[in-house]
């Protein structure tokens, strides 16, 4: 793939998805920490509630979910995703104000959603279930964030249609078929969420409702809670298999089996939803083992990933001289902080993808639900093998983006290593409380009791926290530094897209079909929801919140 050269209103554009992913970020990880310095003893919530900071710690809670989850994450998804139509395809957007539109719209729900969590008006978590009832503020801010993002999606499948018809028989460069199936994934998950909130927790907060089906609205939040997972893992499935072969000097492995792996997570993660509610009346046992068994189906595309990341990575490293069974891991440039956090990723999320099948076994998942072993999970996912990948992809991008080099690249490789030592650090503890017992969702610094085993866990993850916070900011100065204050770039960065070992054009041309995969997907989803669903619109109890604030 030849070099092509973004405008300048492209970049900005792209710029700016990335600059509200960080911002997100940046407060959103301030108040991670404090959830874990809270279970090592280190209750700062007193100190930050006379500064007016955070009223109690499960308003911080709510911010760092939502600000990291959902806002960090979907921006510079977006963002990225953007640069690898526009770069994959080598054409501009189709219609460039289409996508303005949908970023500005979401823009407007992220300020109107943090808005009433900053105000105290929405401390109801990341999951946000009711009964608990937050401001109408908050529900609206989450309807236009999703809402934008659709319409941003649009833009790409009108790009994507141009560039097909000026293209016929010719397959779709990867980077750019993964991103517009990223948001097809997307959009098919986020129905959900759609109807809980536009039709069920908006007119309830404004008063249309006297009350809400808790279970309905629980079954529509995790037809998108589930799939989300997946919403975060592709855009760094596609670095791993378009970008980081090559930028560790080798090539993509196989083509066809990365795109046979992202239709089967468009196809299988959706209708995962019900292993989220195994102890949940009113799903029937049939539906919450069919559910199971597609969540454990998900693995296969996983194992694909590992196997075709690892087999192209195998290569890179035997070209540079390695040589003997595992030789060639040496050899991969551990020293570039764009490559290691890409490796150090993966290499953590291989313990949260085996977490992922305990959690999706419904006897483990009766005992581990509803305890710290579930954060300690998915902080293996959204915050070791998503968000450190971005932190990757930062490193070339922002540099790329704004005619500036990557400034202390020593620092960068430190802030990477401190990353993955902190997850690892937080992570196994959480895990380790888990199977101890110990809850989530609970400020442990300030129970009454906490038995004598659990002590030197806590401690550990308020370690973590230490880990995490150093490093975090110091990726944020870092990109700060790089975009406003860095050197002139000599020469323009080099987008360094992995080439296939075999020609792209002998992929199967089924493999670059849509209409039956999206067809499949939808089908499979019906099937899925539409009985249960009919039954619990059959049976809805409404319920009111309790006439009193819950936080």
């Amino acid at each position: 793939m030849g070099e092509y050269t973004l405008t300048r209103s492209e970049k900005r554009f792209i710029g700016w998805h990335l600059f509200v992913a960080i911002a997100a970020l940046s407060i959103g990880s301030f108040y991670g920490p404090m959830q874990a310095f809270n279970y090592a003893g280190w209750n700062f919530y007193p100190t930050l509630r006379k500064w007016h900071i955070a009223q109690n710690y499960y308003q911080g809670l709510t911010l760092h979910g939502v600000l990291n989850a959902v806002v960090w994450t979907t921006f510079f998804i977006t963002g990225f995703l953007t640069f690898n139509v526009i770069y994959g395809l080598r054409r501009p957007l189709k219609y460039p104000k289409l996508n303005a539109l949908g970023f500005w719209m979401m823009v407007v729900g992220v300020l109107l959603a943090s808005y009433a969590i900053l105000a105290n008006q929405a401390s109801v978590l990341y999951t946000f279930y009711p009964p608990m009832k937050a401001s109408w503020i908050f529900y609206l801010g989450l309807v236009l964030l999703v809402v934008g993002s659709w319409i941003e999606g649009y833009g790409f499948y009108f790009t994507l249609y141009e560039w097909k018809k000026q293209n016929p028989g010719v397959r779709t460069p990867f980077i750019a078929f993964a991103s517009v199936a990223t948001m097809v994934l997307w959009q098919l998950a986020t129905l959900g969420v759609a109807i809980e909130a536009l039709f069920m927790l908006l007119p309830w907060s404004l008063g249309w409702l006297e009350g809400i089906d808790v279970q309905v609205a629980r079954t529509f939040f995790w037809w998108f809670g589930h799939p989300l997972v997946y919403f975060w893992l592709l855009p760094a499935y596609i670095s791993w298999y378009g970008y980081l072969p090559r930028q560790a000097g080798g090539k993509l492995f196989s083509d066809t089996m990365a795109r046979l792996a992202f239709w089967l997570f468009i196809l299988l993660s959706v209708p995962v939803g019900f292993h989220h509610q195994f102890v949940d009346p009113g799903v029937a046992p049939a539906w919450k083992y069919i559910h199971a068994l597609l969540t454990l189906s998900v693995v296969i595309p996983s194992m694909m990933t590992l196997f075709t990341v690892v087999a192209s990575l195998e290569y890179a490293g035997i070209k540079r001289g390695g040589k003997g069974l595992l030789g060639w891991l040496a050899k991969l440039p551990w020293d570039d902080p764009v490559v290691a956090a890409q490796l150090l990723a993966g290499l953590l999320f291989i313990f949260g993808g085996i977490g992922g099948v305990v959690n999706a076994s419904y006897n483990t998942n009766l005992i581990l639900h509803n305890t710290a072993w579930v954060p300690g999970h998915f902080h293996l996912t959204v915050s070791t093998a998503v968000t450190l990948t971005f932190m990757g992809i930062s490193y070339w991008l922002v540099p790329y983006l704004t005619g500036r080099e990557l400034c202390c690249r020593k620092v960068a490789l430190a802030q990477v290593y401190l990353w993955a030592t902190g997850m690892a650090i937080f992570s196994q503890a959480m895990h380790s409380l888990g199977l101890l017992g110990a809850p989530r969702r609970t400020p442990l610094g300030e129970a009454p009791y906490v038995p004598p085993e659990w002590s030197g866990l806590l401690l550990r993850v308020g370690i973590g926290g230490i880990f995490l916070l150093t490093s975090v900011y110091m990726y944020v100065w870092i990109m700060a530094h790089t975009a406003f204050f860095g050197r002139k770039a000599e020469k323009p960065v080099e987008v360094q897209v992995a080439e296939p070992m075999r020609d792209v054009q002998l992929t199967p041309a089924w493999l670059d079909s849509w209409k039956p995969w999206i067809a499949g997907a939808v089908g499979l989803i019906l099937i899925a929801y539409t009985p249960v669903l009919i039954d619990l619109l059959s049976h809805m109890v409404p319920v009111d919140a309790p006439k009193m604030k819950l936080w």
